[in-house]
């Protein structure tokens, strides 16, 4: 005689796993109403449902920040839809996988992350995948996420947690790819050279002033991707190097991240 399966053992089962209460109830019809089998069939069933979709892109997200003890953990979390990266679920497994490496670290965090994704794929119907884990260290430390889309650790010599927070949301919107003119290196100056002196190639000027113009395309170029050259974003007066160095503070480390 099968088994009488109970709401209160679905509800059991359905608050434990999150997945949807027909699927629990056929969970345990199968597992003769043994709570531990029905687990198992679950976690087989997710992971199977996982397989199936892995080779689906992931075009979109959510990312978050945990700061605290000198660090800030950051972590991403990809979906196929922005409808899914919204979801309540998927913005919870995100939280707890940022709390979990935050307190056990980056591989114990990459071995358990797929038995913590694969219900959500399950219940969501999308692939989702764990995505940029990064740690920034320091005395002061300042983060600015927006939307939960784009997110920036930063890490001073010096300052206070305002500045950096200041620097951090900065670099959230003004995307520099360098901190210093130091870090370009000789290939990219060689290959912007290349595009502009392409661009002017035809222009009917002296090599003088043809030469001028390309300095100076090649100059403002890099100064508009360098952070600290960059007009600092809540006062234009000055650029984010003067407001650092009027803070006796300097950059240490920089991280951005983006969906």
């Amino acid at each position: 005689m099968p088994a009488k399966i109970t709401t209160e053992m679905i509800k059991e089962l359905r608050d434990s796993t999150g997945i949807s209460v027909m699927q629990c109830k056929h969970a345990l019809e199968e597992a003769e109403g043994d709570l531990k089998k029905a687990l198992a069939i679950l976690k087989k069933t997710s992971s199977d449902i996982a397989l199936k979709k892995i080779n689906r892109e992931v075009k979109d997200g959510a990312v978050m920040i945990k700061i605290g003890n000198k660090k800030a953990v950051l972590v991403s979390l990809h979906c196929e839809t922005d409808f899914v990266s919204r979801n309540e679920d998927f913005l919870t497994l995100l939280k707890n996988l940022l709390e979990k490496v935050f307190s056990l670290g980056v591989e114990k965090t990459k071995k358990e992350a797929k038995d913590m994704i694969n219900p959500i794929i399950q219940k969501t119907g999308e692939n989702i995948q764990l995505g940029d884990i990064s740690e920034v260290l320091g005395d002061v430390l300042g983060t600015y996420v927006h939307n939960n889309k784009i997110a920036v650790m930063v890490s001073l010599d010096g300052g206070n947690v305002e500045l950096a927070k200041d620097i951090a949301m900065h670099i959230a919107a003004m995307k520099p790819e360098y901190i210093s003119q130091n870090e370009i290196s000789d290939d990219n100056r060689k290959t912007i050279t290349e595009v502009f002196q392409k661009e002017i190639a035809n222009i009917d000027k002296p090599a003088e002033i043809k030469n001028k113009m390309l300095n100076g395309k090649i100059s403002a170029y890099f100064k508009e991707k360098t952070l600290l050259e960059q007009a600092f974003i809540k006062d234009g007066e000055q650029t984010v190097g003067q407001l650092l160095e009027k803070n006796k503070a300097k950059i240490k480390e920089v991280k951005r991240y983006s969906i």
